[in-house]
This record gives structure tokens, sequence and C-alpha cells, in this order.
């Protein structure tokens, strides 16, 4: 008698991730109560299965969901609001000011589900958010079906969600614990900046997170200013900093890294921090080159992220695959530098890894959630196939994403969203947008008439 699942993906290339390179021609994913129960070829798994649902993909490539290791979800209503700009002059001229201005629950949760519907269609199935309002960020996610490790946020200044670090941190862990028994959402330590919060808060945080055993987040090392500054006013650089204080561990999670020595990178190697790397919004906001080369030579963990759509100015994480890919290339002098299967385990099992989830997600493997996405290399421009995932890296795009599972629930068919409503999301994003022109017209009519 045939073993009863819920679901069988026949693809024409299975790639599971993990061992890297492995590549199944003419393979089936079958899948029980939202998790993976084995990888075989097409006619054992007819043999030994009986199914639901048959899912028939001879012309895709099946693999495991993209993991955008950092982004700000919510952001996504400001994309293309304040451009060509660098960083601190983008954060506190624009930025910070139309936040001030319109952050709120309501903001949060649109900009959040236009995110995920983008983000989805482009075949990521979790992403770690750094936000204000972790709480409907949890919920928005939640409710799309989408995994998500969501930030509790910590920055010194106040602003609508908290007005002092206590209240931060305590707001952040009350939301941790309502959603503790939801298992697509799980939680990080989110501080924002070395230049925006201080020893004692990164003191008081770092407490929590030893205690509860959680990951931390954070922006560090992503311009040259950044370490200039914190030289001249504290006398030492970001990175000997957070040593100092007890912050680097396997537990860090390090944004940008674009400023880096030898001899931090061996520190970071040897306390076993993960590297998050945003290619497209480095180059964006001419932030500098993370040494991805040196930093894969020494042992370190990389994830792979989009940054916010404000910086980049998209969420597509098949296109950050290609620019992180060929630009760690030109960095190292070398073409054999990142192949295209060690930044597909970047996108995928290297961020699992930096979030703590790589036990459950990250890659195809019996007893993983099956977070899965199928990619149709029936195109021109990823025609002919003579290695799928060197064609996933170098030629396709995420419009050729067709359908994306997380724990097994089927969120984008023939690609088209299954579970949120596309219309109303597109209705509110130009509402918002609506609302944002006018308050800048209104408060910058100068720049407005510029841009």
């Amino acid at each position: 008698m045939r073993e009863a699942v819920d679901l069988l993906i026949e693809a024409g290339w299975v790639v599971p991730v993990e061992p890297e390179g492995w590549i199944l021609t003419e393979h089936t994913v079958a899948v029980r109560d939202g998790r993976i129960e084995g990888i075989l070829p097409w006619a054992e798994a007819r043999e030994q299965y009986q199914a639901e649902e048959v899912v028939q993909l001879p012309n895709h490539m099946v693999t495991a969901g993209l993991v955008n290791a950092h982004t700000h979800s919510a952001m996504s209503l400001l994309r293309g609001f304040a451009d060509d700009l660098p960083l601190m002059t983008w954060l506190n001229e624009h930025i910070w000011p139309a936040e001030g201005a319109f952050v709120g629950p309501d903001f949060v949760r649109d900009g959040t589900e236009l995110a995920i519907a983008e983000m989805l269609r482009g075949g990521t199935t979790c992403f770690n958010d750094m936000y204000f309002f972790p709480d409907v960020v949890a919920r928005t996610a939640s409710r799309a079906g989408m995994r998500a490790s969501v930030g509790m946020i910590l920055i010194e200044f106040p602003s609508a969600w908290a007005e002092k670090p206590e209240e931060y941190l305590s707001k952040g862990l009350q939301v941790r614990d309502d959603f503790k028994a939801d298992p697509l959402i799980s939680f990080v330590f989110a501080p924002h900046a070395p230049y925006t919060v201080s020893d004692a808060s990164l003191e008081r945080m770092r407490g929590y997170a030893d205690e509860l055993d959680t990951p931390i987040h954070m922006h560090l090392h992503e311009t040259a200013q950044e370490v200039e500054d914190a030289v001249r006013e504290q006398g030492e650089r970001p990175i000997a900093r957070m040593a100092r204080l007890g912050l680097l561990s396997p537990s860090m999670m390090a944004v940008h890294m674009t400023q880096l020595s030898d001899e931090e990178i061996r520190l970071i190697s040897e306390c076993g921090a993960s590297v998050l790397h945003c290619p497209e919004s480095n180059l964006k906001l001419a932030s500098g080159f993370c040494p991805v080369a040196r930093l894969q030579e020494a042992g370190v963990n990389l994830g792979l992220g989009t940054d916010g759509a404000a910086s980049n100015n998209d969420l597509d994480m098949i296109g950050e695959m290609r620019t992180a890919a060929l630009l760690a290339k030109t960095v190292a002098g070398d073409a054999s530098a990142l192949p295209a299967g060690r930044v597909l385990t970047m996108a995928t099992l290297g961020g699992a890894q930096a979030l703590g989830l790589d036990h459950a997600i990250g890659s195809l493997k019996k007893g993983k959630w099956a977070d899965i996405m199928a990619v149709d290399m029936q195109h021109f421009a990823t025609q002919p196939v003579y290695n799928p995932v060197s064609q996933l890296v170098y030629a396709a795009s995420r419009d050729q994403v067709s359908d994306v599972w997380v724990a097994g629930r089927r969120l984008l068919q023939n690609g088209r969203l299954t579970e949120m409503d596309e219309s109303a999301i597109q209705r509110k994003t130009r509402d918002w947008a609506a609302r944002i022109s006018r308050h800048r017209d209104q408060a910058m009519p100068e720049q407005s008439h510029n841009d």
C-alpha cells in the first residue's frame, strides 16, 4: 500500500541546496503536514506515495524558498521617495522626517502587505524584518501565510512605537510572547545601528538575548563615515565596541559590513557571527563593497538581503543573487569567487542559519518545512539549460517564479497570489502614495518641483 501524502511536486530539476551543488533531474518532492517527506525520482515517488494533489512542473527548477535576511518591509511605501542620495542625507533629511509624519499601525500593515506580495512573487518565503510596530509585521505576515523573522526594534530616540529604550525592549518582548505559538513567526533583537543605540541599551538587550538565546540583527560598518565618526567620537571602531560589549557571538547578524580590516574579518570568523550582505543597496547608496570572498575564505556564514525598497528599490532576491555573484568577482579580482551554487546557498541556507532557523528551513530536506519555490526555465532567457542553478543566478528573472509554497501551503500558483487580494493592495498603495506626495509637496516644494 502506498503512503498517503498531501502533495507531490514533480519537477524537471530539484535543487535541494544541501549538499551544495546537487542537482536532481526529474525528481519529486513529497510533502505531508507541511513538511518535506522525501525527494525521489518521478517513477519511485509514484510507486511509493498516494497524494491528494500532484503538481507537474517538468520544465521547472524547484528549490528552497529564498530567505531575505535583511529588509524593512513597510518601507515599500517609500520606494522611490528619496533617490540618489548618500546614506546619512537620505536618512536625516528625507526618510526619518517622512517616517515621523506617517509611520503608524496602518502604514506598517499596508507597507508590509505590499512587500510580502512582491517577495512571494519573487520566490522569497521568509524575510527578516527590522522596523517599528513589530506586532503589526508579525500579524500581517502570519495572516498572509508568510514566514517572518520579526525584529524587536531598539533605538534611542522616540517614535510612534515607543518613547525610550526600556519601552522598545519591553514592548518587543511582549510581542514575542504573543506570537510564541505561531509556527510562521520567530523573533530577533534588532538594535538599529551603533550610532543610534547607546552602550547601556545594548548591554541590557544583550542580557535578554543571552537569557532567551535570541539572535541579534544590526546594521554594522555600513559606511566609511560611520566608522570614521565612531573613531573620532568614541575612540574605537564599531566592531571593537561590539566586542567590548560582548555582542560578537554566533547570535550576531551584522548587516552590510562594507568596511572591514583583515583583523576584523578574523574576529568575526572566530566569534561565529554571520554577515548579511545587501549588495544592491550598498551600491545605490555608495556605501562600499562587502569583502564577500575574504569572508567566505575565513569561514564566515553569509546571508543575503535586499534591504528596504526605499534604498534598493526592489525586494528581488533573484536579482540580488546575480548582483552579489558579479560584484564579488570584481571586488576579489577572481572570476571563480562566489559561484552560482554558493550564492544560492547564501540566499537560502545561509540566511536561515543566521536566523537560527536552518534546522527548519533553507534547504529541501526530509523533516524541514516545505518552503519551496518553482522557477519556469522554459523562457528564451534561460534556454538551453545546461545547469539550472547557473541559469537561475545569471539569467533568470523573478517573473519566472511560477509557484511558491510556505509550510506546504501554496501561496503563489501560476504567478498569481492565492491568499492575498492584489487589487486591494494596489489600491491602498496608491492612496499612500498620494498622501505622502502631498506631504512632500507642502514640506519641500522646491525639491518636489525639481523631482
